[in-house]
């Protein structure tokens, strides 16, 4: 029986399951099984824990496993052949053998059952007449037959396919209703809209559904898509077998669909009749469609007989393809559509590039939504932008890359505020908001009950908030945590000021609520609870480097700023990659310098810079210590392993929690992207080795001679070989006043130095060269 796809629709996958069970009968209705099997390298992990090998054992054992191909692993015997490093470890002792020999043993066992991602059996009677089922843990009625077996006992399938980017669309229409009070519908967009084209054709498809691989990317600056058929054939042509499938020429099926749409070769048609089927994509067959299009134009192919031929062509059976060929041979001679030579070509033709073909309805109906993101990111890019940090907020990974392009982009992000912000991000102006909902450990209730007390109108102090948001589930660490991310920025600028003053504010609050609902005085009494509010703390402010702490402690990520911002231009100098060029790094010509187990180092090198968390300490085999931890930049972040040698050498820097720049080899593939370390250097020592001048912008006239004379004495209070320029703005005016500072003034170029400037002028007002 066929299967019939149902690929996207607005409603939520969910509730398309509870529709069919209700019209169809909860008893004729069930998701489909699936088991997952145990791969070469996953079979030596588990076995290896079960011989108490040390992860890192086990893990070093499994990166020399061959990278996938085509998304398909290799077998562990295959794996053994291709590679000679696995095969000195499994027959360098008892131990070793005895994991790999089991490993053997038990690949390709069933590991997991889980439900299929799209299919469902719907039956015209109850379902356990015909198949066994299993209700998993989630209460899920699920068939105990795969799907390939559910349909051979004549159940038919259907793919439901659920895709978290419609709530994507539907949040982005959403802003713009809201903020512009422009009503849009995502399913009604023109479909010759030139400024979406060029957002494709530039490759500017972050976020954008389908489009968002570096590799997807580069073939759409190739190929320039300037019409909706051009993106559909776009997503059927970037797959292995289109790009892989090579021409008697030598080039691929992609290269001639791009050579032909530039006009760079010939469109050829072996018959007239091809050319209205084969017109959108420049005479290369690229659909499923296409080629039982062909068979039913040349050979009289019924639909259902063409469906056969699409199917053998698809499963490369050769009995099966000799019987099409002569069937498709006699059905053109029956109807003298062309001669047997030219027969005999045109069918050739479709089984080369058949094989590779795809279905494009399903290649469409994805298209329709890739052209939906790409319309509301070239038109709205700040709504766009809210509702995917919003959407990948849960995702670490995404959020980073998410949050740097914004900063290409040149949209602000402004950090929560309790007066501003709502759980999700938002479109505030030219900016973008974040929500109170990616604050660690403020949950939506707590969210709610801020928002409801807001409504009465906007809070005007820390006092005002902890008196009138009087809930368990807004505590002092909900408070505390709002404070660190900057939520309360708007109302008292000196969070260590709010912070020190928090106890007291909030016992405060509770007596104030508590005299308010009793209507009397307090039991503490008016000293405790009285009128008065209590007055804030008297503390320093906090340098910038702990301010971005706590919100990167808050949050998880860094707003206002980040620790690399003063490095920005030295960082170039220092390194060759950042974390977000690490894969396109890894995908270069291997560099071959250094040895991995005697053996010359396949590995590219990379220097990047960053700052350390998330470190672990760990022992090796042998009881030495390492290190593990996470280099954050301002694209992202990778793991870093310093091995005990290394980690001996430069545990002080790694411990530091200063910026650093990590030198190592690359080690990229699928499932992990990991620097080895071998050198790990404080950023500012590097930038104070090459900087000669330090420049400070100095407001005029709101310093004042008292602010100015603080200033010399700061620069006086750090030394060194750097000679110092002052850049004196005033107010209204365009120009600016230069000032070499005498010899006597010279300073080193010290992160204290510029915490100290910094602390008096602002942030940022330092700058190097």
């Amino acid at each position: 029986m066929p299967d019939i796809d149902v690929d996207f629709c607005f409603v939520r996958r969910d509730e398309v399951i509870r529709y069919v069970r209700e019209k169809y009968g909860a008893d004729r209705v069930a998701q489909i099984i699936t088991f997952g099997t145990l791969k070469g390298k996953q079979a030596i992990k588990d076995v290896g824990r079960v011989l108490d090998f040390t992860f890192a054992e086990t893990d070093r054992i499994a990166k020399l496993y061959p990278e996938p191909r085509q998304g398909k692993d290799f077998p562990l015997e295959q794996a053994l052949e291709m590679e000679p490093r696995l095969r000195e470890l499994r027959d360098s002792g008892e131990r070793e053998g005895r994991l790999f020999d089991l490993a053997l043993r038990l690949e390709g066992l069933l590991r997991h059952a889980s439900k299929h991602a799209a299919g469902i059996v719907i039956s015209n009677r109850p379902l356990t007449d015909d198949v066994p089922l299993w209700v998993d843990k989630d209460g899920a009625v699920v068939t105990q037959y795969t799907f390939t077996d559910a349909e051979a006992i004549g159940l038919i399938k259907f793919d439901f396919l659920g895709l978290k980017t419609l709530t994507l669309v539907d949040g982005i229409v959403r802003r713009i209703r809201e903020g512009r009070g422009v009503e849009l519908r995502a399913d009604r967009l023109p479909l010759d809209d030139a400024r979406t084209y060029q957002l494709l054709a530039d490759g500017d498809t972050i976020g954008v559904f389908q489009l968002e691989s570096g590799g997807i990317r580069r073939l759409l600056t190739q190929l320039r898509p300037s019409g909706f058929a051009d993106l559909v054939a776009i997503l059927a042509l970037y797959r292995p077998g289109p790009l892989d499938a090579k021409l008697d020429d030598g080039s691929t099926m992609v290269d001639a669909f791009i050579r032909r749409k530039h006009g760079k070769e010939p469109i050829r048609y072996l018959h007239a009749a091809l050319e209205s089927i084969l017109r959108d994509t420049y005479g290369v067959i690229v659909y499923q469609e296409q080629v039982m299009q062909i068979a039913q134009a040349l050979a009289g192919y019924s639909l259902g007989d063409a469906d056969n031929l699409r199917r053998a062509m698809g499963k490369k059976k050769k009995e099966e393809m000799a019987a099409e060929r002569r069937r498709f041979l006699t059905g053109v001679r029956a109807r003298g559509t062309a001669d047997e030579k030219l027969a005999r070509e045109i069918f050739d033709q479709m089984e080369t590039f058949a094989a590779y073909g795809f279905n494009k309805s399903h290649s469409a109906a994805y298209a329709a939504i890739t052209y939906q993101t790409a319309y509301l990111k070239a038109h709205y890019p700040r709504e766009f932008m809210a509702g995917l940090l919003s959407l990948e907020a849960g995702d670490t990974d995404s959020t980073y890359k998410n949050l740097a392009e914004c900063r290409d982009r040149n949209i602000p992000i402004l950090p929560p505020d309790v007066n501003q912000s709502r759980e999700d991000f938002t479109v505030a102006g030219e900016t973008i908001r974040f929500g109170l909902g990616a604050v660690k450990g403020v949950g939506s209730k707590a969210i709610e009950t801020i928002i409801a007390a807001r409504a009465e109108g906007p809070f005007t102090s820390l006092h005002d908030f902890c008196l009138r948001v009087r809930s368990q589930l807004v505590n002092r660490r909900v408070v505390e945590s709002l404070v660190k991310c900057g939520a309360f920025d708007s109302l008292e600028r000196n969070r260590a000021r709010l912070l020190a003053s928090l106890e007291e504010v909030l016992r405060w609050g509770a007596a104030r609520a508590e005299e308010r609902s009793a209507q009397q005085i307090g039991l503490f009494g008016p000293a405790a609870g009285g009128d008065a509010p209590p007055p804030l703390a008297t503390s320093p402010a906090w340098s910038a480097e702990e301010e971005l702490r706590a919100e990167r402690e808050a949050i998880g990520f860094f707003i206002t700023g980040h620790p690399l911002d003063r490095y920005a231009q030295d960082l170039r100098k220092f390194t060759n990659a950042t974390t977000g060029t690490l894969r396109a790094r890894g995908a270069e010509q291997p560099a071959g310098d250094g040895e991995r187990n005697g053996r010359p180092d396949a590995r590219p090198r990379v220097r990047l810079g960053g700052v350390i968390h998330t470190l672990k300490l760990r022992n090796s085999k042998r009881g030495d210590r390492y290190a593990t931890f996470v280099l954050e930049d301002k694209e992202g972040t990778v793991e870093v392993i310093a091995w005990p040698e290394a980690y001996r050498r430069h545990e002080a820097i790694i411990q530091s929690g200063a910026p650093v720049v990590v030198a190592g080899a690359l080690d990229v593939s699928d499932d992990r992207c990991q620097v080895i370390a071998d050198e790990v250097a404080p950023l500012a020592a590097a930038r104070a080795e090459a900087i000669r001048q330090v420049h400070v912008r100095v407001p005029l006239p709101a310093l004042g001679r008292d602010g100015l004379e603080t200033l010399r004495t700061i620069l006086a209070a750090h030394p060194g070989p750097c000679d110092a320029f002052l850049h004196l703005e005033r107010g209204g005016d365009d120009h600016e006043t230069i000032v070499a500072l005498p010899s006597s003034l010279r300073v080193a170029a010290t992160d204290q130095m510029v915490n100290a400037v910094e602390r008096v002028l602002g942030a940022g007002v330092t700058s190097f060269r």
